[in-house]
């Protein structure tokens, strides 16, 4: 059995529900999948002394699962003041509005396609509920409405799809775009080296205590593809099916589907740059 600690992250072992930060608790949807991992993690998040908490991600529109966000936070003495969205993926997002309904709270998100009031969410916002702070963080890439959670108070960073708790994230072309990905993970990792962030609470899989490790992991797992679908091209490996059968050969077939769409954001990149 591999360390945990030698995993790129540090994934965290163990229950995924349950308190991950002194602030941040998860509540996994049953949505588990190839693509969703173990499910859909939303995230409650409050200072631990308020009444007040932010759900971020409420998930798939799943009722048993949208009341049980509910009692988690009613358990710990807390009602539920707002809904955030990291993106508009429905694993994320599809049980949102209903959520709204049965909290009576609005919907922030980048997409004004996705909120239920009048307030959206842009870079650099701070989003203050019951002395908690959180700010908002654009990352664009995985979709193009992404955005990450910054948790000063825990040094932790909330990420949606862009960092996972394990395995690596598809850039979902054409919305998705590569550069911009790219563009994000460094984003990231400023906040790694200048803010001080130590710990990952991402949308799927395990919490992540070595948040620079991860973003690291990700940017050279980056690197890597395309340089070997640069190679694939130069091979004579044109299309995007061609070149999913010949870089992700080792990888599940049924993950080919989201590999060809991280193929095509990888190609598109990759011209833009004239490089093939």
């Amino acid at each position: 059995m591999t360390d945990a600690a030698a995993l790129p992250g540090q994934p965290r072992g163990g229950v995924l529900s349950g308190p991950a930060t002194a602030r941040a608790v998860n509540v996994l949807a049953p949505n588990a999948s190839v693509m969703t991992l173990d499910g859909t993690n939303t995230w409650i998040v409050s200072e631990p002394d308020s009444e007040l908490a932010v759900v971020i991600d409420p998930g798939p529109l799943d009722d048993i699962h949208l009341q049980a966000v509910i009692a988690t936070a009613g358990k710990a003495g807390k009602r539920v003041a707002l809904t955030l969205l990291t993106h508009g993926h429905p694993d994320h997002a599809e049980g949102a509005a209903r959520f709204a309904e049965l909290t009576r709270t609005h919907v922030r998100a980048l997409d004004p396609a996705l909120r239920l009031g009048d307030e959206g969410l842009a870079a650099g916002d701070a989003i203050r509920v019951g002395g908690l702070e959180m700010r908002v963080v654009p990352t664009p890439g995985h979709t193009a409405d992404s955005l990450c959670f910054h948790l000063p108070a825990d040094r932790a960073v909330l990420t949606g799809d862009t960092i996972l708790g394990r395995g690596t994230t598809m850039v979902a072309h054409p919305d998705g775009r590569l550069g911009d990905y790219l563009d994000s993970l460094r984003r990231l990792r400023s906040l790694t080296v200048d803010d001080g962030v130590r710990t990952v609470l991402p949308g799927h899989g395990p919490v992540l205590d070595d948040a620079q490790g991860a973003v690291e992991f990700y940017l050279a797992h980056r690197a890597n593809r395309l340089a070997q679908v640069e190679t694939a091209v130069e091979a004579g490996h044109v299309t995007p099916a061609d070149v999913v059968a010949h870089v992700y050969a080792d990888v599940d077939r049924s993950l080919w589907p989201a590999a060809e769409l991280s193929v095509r954001a990888q190609l598109e990149y990759l011209r833009e740059h004239g490089l093939i």
